[in-house]
């Protein structure tokens, strides 16, 4: 696999990269200067914490909107002060220091802050000159293999800013979290025009095209950020990141892009998409490549109490999806091929020898499709996707495998994408409901994408697969309270998103029980539910 990033006047992005994390002292030709409008229109998020660390990011757009994508600002580069506290009015500050707005990263603001105390709620907040950004409030990991009582974060996934309000936002930045879990497709890279705007405001035409270029991808993120819940969201908790296929073209898998034909043109599309991804979101300067691979598998511990393995499910997956994305009949026994992979040898290692290792109490696979088996006819034939685990049966076995005979503890896979709350038993064979579980599933529902959404629609084709007990397909997030005994996920919904200002409830709760696999259901809602077992 080919990911060459681009060059800067013989400078490569990492190069770049390394420049911004400096000091601004350190760098030449900084200027501080002096804007007419707010240059934070954008916000300030932080993500990737750690037990002594944590990324604090904003970005500099005076006018955000801007059809070049260059949020208005100009070709220079830009002092930012930065500074982060005990307390929200910055009596106790712990660190401050100064960084670059560099250009050629459309003057966005990652400062990798390090030797903060774990498990501990800090905030901070960025100046440029008179104009000061909004406050962000975040948190450190507990320390590695410290003895942890409970968790509380919350899952969200697909937020096409077009489909409607990101009203789920709104109730979440309320919400008592120690961080959020975004499962993919932060953008969407289709035309937007007024056939499917459900938002009531003016576009202009550079919004109408098909994102493929930088600049492109670049305005489409500030038009997505520009949400006022998204970013009080983004300013109320630390994220965590795992991109899906939207972020760089739908059904995006290795080098492979359905709507593209010429691998030059999918390369540089992918270098573009990857740029802006590391631009906009408050990631790790790791996650530039130094070699051909873009590395964004991780993993982060809650003190004793979870590991979460960060999987990329498209990066590395080979050309199962291609030229179609279901088969059935005679034609499904191919996703049985040994040789398809949807996370590649080197990750699919990497995996196996952290679930070998780990001492926690529950074991996670956060990552963005559909790992249970869906049958979509369950007729003798069967209709299954091939763009989710169901096209890579022999992958998905070996983790099962690896769940029963290393007795991993407490096996949960978080997943996003598909736009529908679902709950789902992992089963040894999922053709025999009696089967041994060998874990739970648990996928977070859009923010937005796909309208308001119904609460049944589909339910009946999903609930003949008996090992998932529960669907819904409103708009919402998921919000997971995991303590030693206990892991329960509350799936939350909003009734429309069309317009702003809905009320939001709790759809349906669920656990799993140390020592009792399987799913306990713990609050009817109107969510489908399927009865058995429950």
């Amino acid at each position: 696999m080919i990911n060459q990033f681009s060059e800067f006047g013989g400078e490569s992005l990492a190069s770049i990269v390394e420049k911004s994390l400096m000091p601004s002292e350190q760098l030449a030709g900084v200027y501080t200067p002096s804007f007419k409008n707010n240059p934070f229109q954008l916000g300030v998020a932080s993500g990737d914490p750690l037990p002594n660390s944590v990324v604090l990011w904003t970005r500099l757009a005076p006018s955000p909107l801007a059809e070049n994508g260059l949020g208005g600002m100009p070709d220079l580069n830009v002092v930012v002060e930065w500074e982060i506290a005990k307390d929200p009015n910055f009596h106790y500050v712990v660190q401050r220091g100064s960084a670059g707005a560099l250009p050629e990263l459309n003057h966005a603001v990652h400062v990798e802050v390090d030797g903060l105390e774990p498990d501990c709620f800090y905030y901070y907040r960025f100046q440029t000159g008179s104009a000061v950004s909004p406050i962000g409030r975040t948190k450190t990991l507990p320390a590695a293999n410290s003895s942890v009582s409970d968790l509380s974060f919350a899952m969200a996934s697909c937020q096409a800013w077009y489909d409607g309000y990101y009203t789920a936002y709104q109730h979440m930045a309320a919400d008592n979290l120690d961080f959020v879990m975004f499962f993919g497709n932060y953008i969407y890279e289709y035309p937007i025009d007024t056939n499917h705007l459900v938002r009531q405001q003016f576009l202009s035409e550079a919004h109408r095209a098909k994102v493929i270029q930088l600049n492109q991808y670049r305005l489409r993120y500030a038009l997505f950020k520009t949400d006022p819940d998204l970013q009080a969201a983004h300013a109320a908790f630390p994220w965590i990141f795992i991109w899906d296929d939207e972020e760089l073209d739908n059904q995006a898998a290795d080098a492979n892009v359905l709507n593209h034909v010429f691998p030059d043109e999918i390369l540089q599309q992918r270098t573009d998409a990857y740029q802006a991804y590391y631009e906009n979101l408050p990631l790790r300067s790791t996650f530039i490549p130094e070699t051909a691979d873009t590395r964004i598998y991780r993993k982060f511990n809650y003190g004793n109490l979870a590991e979460f393995n960060i999987l990329d499910t498209r990066q590395y997956r080979n050309d199962g999806t291609v030229p179609s994305t279901s088969v059935f009949g005679g034609e499904a026994e191919k996703r049985r091929n040994p040789e398809l992979t949807m996370l590649g040898n080197h990750q699919e290692k990497w995996l196996m020898d952290n679930l070998t290792r780990s001492q926690a109490v529950w074991n996670v696979l956060a990552q963005t499709v559909m790992m249970t088996e869906i049958n979509w006819d369950t007729g003798l034939d069967g209709i299954y996707s091939i763009d989710h685990w169901d096209g890579y049966v022999a992958n998905r076995n070996r983790i099962f495998d690896k769940f029963k005979d290393e007795a991993v503890n407490l096996p949960i896979v978080l997943t996003g994408d598909i736009h529908r709350h679902v709950a789902a038993e992992l089963k040894e064979d999922f053709q025999d409901p009696d089967s041994a579980t060998v874990g739970t599933e648990f996928v977070t529902t859009s923010i937005s994408s796909g309208g308001d959404g119904a609460d049944k629609n589909f339910a009946a084709v999903w609930q003949e697969n008996k090992h998932v007990p529960f669907y819904n397909a409103q708009r919402g997030y998921i919000r997971c309270q995991v303590t030693h005994e206990r892991w329960q996920t509350d799936h939350l919904v909003v009734p429309y998103v069309s317009v702003p200002g809905a009320p939001i409830r709790t759809c349906a709760s669920f656990t799993v029980e140390n020592g009792k696999p399987g799913l306990q259901f713990r609050d009817t809602g109107t969510g489908s539910l399927s009865p058995k077992r429950l």
